[in-house]
């Protein structure tokens, strides 16, 4: 072995997403790093950031073998096409993992985590220019990159048949949710409470208020709940295309309570998940599906999507209904408030069911394929 194989690797991490909205590739790369920096000892971490201090005070980010560099904020196209090939060459980087693009400079050594690419099949949720150029990118990505990974098979088979890349070159690498944060029981009552919510009584959907998340259908649905239902509570920020929205909550009618809370910490969101009675998720299309994770390991019924990839995660564990008929969610919700033992059932199946995800086992399959890429070009 020569002296190049047998020094330690380095891996690059562009990290900018910790510096900015709490988003679900945020979520990924914390959980998945945070063990992976323990799982190898025998790589260097690198992580690419501008808030190095602040992302040292997460658990899994401060071991000996973990650096982090500074990477200011910038625009895509200079972070891409200029400061990563220049930190590669300048830090010694073996191998730079991006999240959906990779670097624009050609050079060995690309890992990039694609976590969907619901703009191919959905493209009405997105705008023009972001699907154009998402296209373009990360085509280029999925065929370019040494290594390949994606956060569900539904994921998988899509970027596989779409940019024709074999599946087989695709690594799955599942989110997961952390159960020392989402859990069952009573802590976190007064934070219900303060919200002026009461505990296990009340209706909860998280996620941003844009077309693809189907909130207008979810407001259709509970306005035509029978009787005197539970409040319906929204965490989620407006952000894209709400009109349907805005147009649905005019006319709710007066006995029903719909609040929403935009500005929500994570502190406080597991207390809303686990308190809830009933969290519904009547999303069009998702890569994954976090949020009903959540819930399931929160030990909460979940109402949710037969549709993408939301089935491969909640499996039997939660009610699955078509995201295009309110009429579907309404009868599904109705029979979940006016039945406690299928609510304890539902509960008991999420729990069992958010075992299968964790960011151990989802750091074990990254540290194998990155450990297969090294000795397939020699060394460890």
């Amino acid at each position: 072995m020569t002296d190049a194989q047998a020094r330690r690797r380095r891996i690059g991490v562009d990290f900018h997403v910790f510096d900015g909205k709490f988003q679900g590739s945020r979520s990924h790369l914390l959980g998945v790093f945070g063990e992976l920096t323990r799982l190898c000892p025998e790589y260097d971490f690198v992580f690419l950031l501008e808030k190095t201090e602040e992302l040292g005070r997460v658990p899994g980010f401060a071991g000996a073998n973990v650096h982090r560099v500074k990477m200011p904020a910038a625009n895509p196209l200079k972070r891409l096409a200029v400061d990563l090939p220049a930190l590669r060459r300048s830090l010694g980087l073996d191998l730079v993992h991006t999240q959906y693009v990779i670097p624009l400079q050609p050079a060995r050594g690309n890992a990039v985590t694609i976590h969907d690419v619901l703009f191919e099949p959905y493209p009405e949720y997105f705008g023009r220019f972001f699907v154009w150029r998402s296209r373009l990118m990360m085509r280029w990505s999925a065929r370019k990159a040494d290594l390949l990974f994606t956060v569900s098979e539904y994921s998988r088979q899509e970027i596989a048949q779409r940019y024709r890349v074999s599946a087989e070159k695709i690594v799955v690498v599942h989110n997961a949710v952390d159960r020392q944060v989402f859990f069952p029981g009573a802590a976190g009552l007064d934070r219900v409470r303060a919200r002026g919510l009461e505990p296990g009584g009340y209706l909860l959907t998280v996620g941003r208020i844009e077309p693809r998340k189907n909130h207008a259908a979810l407001l259709k649905a509970y306005r035509a709940l029978g009787g005197s239902p539970p409040p319906l509570v929204i965490v989620g920020q407006r952000d894209f295309g709400y009109g349907d929205f805005e147009a649905e909550m005019t006319q709710m009618p007066a006995d029903r309570r719909v609040v929403v809370l935009s500005d929500i910490g994570d502190g406080e969101l597991p207390a809303l998940y686990r308190h809830a009675q009933v969290f519904v998720y009547p999303s069009f299309a998702e890569g994954f599906g976090m949020p009903p994770l959540e819930a399931l390991a929160s030990g909460v019924p979940v109402v949710t999507s037969a549709s993408t990839a939301i089935p491969e995660v909640v499996g039997d564990a939660g009610l699955l209904v078509d995201p295009t008929d309110p009429a579907a969610l309404r009868t599904a919700i109705e029979g979940l408030l006016a039945s406690p033992e299928q609510r304890a059932e539902l509960s008991r199946r999420g729990l069992a069911r958010a075992e299968h995800f964790t960011w151990k086992a989802s750091a074990e399959s990254t540290a194998q394929a990155y450990r297969a890429y090294f000795q397939s070009v020699g060394g460890r």
